[in-house]
């Protein structure tokens, strides 16, 4: 049994049911979170290192790995029943999509250092630091998810049920729907 089964088996029925609902989004989210802290940890990584003097670009080279890893994992996984396009147009549209998505992800944290002058030595460092992770981690990160998630159903992954699933039709319950949660 796998990590995921066992974790939504924790779950009441009820809340499975709610869950199995929105797999689709909840695999997202996860990977999602898998690529912040890619993101959170290259970012880091150049910012405090050899990129120091470029936040912006830590963040964007940052995003940019995060967003190749997100590729691979939501097209396998989160939106794998998904599809209506061929590969290579629909690797362009996932790339071109991030792009703007790298724009969004990026614009709070150009807004923190160069707008409101969140920079050393204008503030102390722990506010310039406060304000790298809560306007460029957190605030840019979810206005590119929402972004992304909207982007990526009505223009990347348009069609539902797009690759046959197991168990589709009328005699799908909840129960055989959690067996193949990790799965679809």
């Amino acid at each position: 049994m796998s990590l995921i089964h066992t974790v939504v088996g924790k779950f009441p029925k009820p809340v499975r049911e709610l869950m199995l609902k929105h797999r689709e989004l909840l695999k997202f989210a996860f990977v999602g979170g898998t690529t912040f802290v890619i993101d959170t940890a290259i970012f880091y990584g150049l910012k405090l290192t050899i990129l120091h003097d470029r936040p912006v670009t830590s963040k964007v080279i940052a995003v940019l790995v995060a967003t190749i890893v997100s590729y691979v994992l939501n097209r396998e996984w989160s939106f794998r029943a998904r599809g209506g396009r061929e590969k290579r147009h629909e690797a362009a549209l996932y790339f071109l999509v991030s792009g703007i998505g790298v724009g969004i992800y990026a614009f709070p944290l150009f807004f923190s250092r160069y707008v409101l002058d969140l920079r050393y030595p204008d503030v102390a460092v722990a506010y310039q630091e406060l304000g790298d992770f809560f306007l460029g981690q957190i605030g840019g990160v979810l206005l590119g998810m929402v972004f992304r998630w909207w982007a990526f159903r009505k223009f990347v992954f348009p069609e539902e049920n797009a690759k046959p699933r197991a168990l589709q039709g009328s005699t799908r319950n909840v129960d055989a729907e959690y067996e193949e949660f990790g799965h679809s």
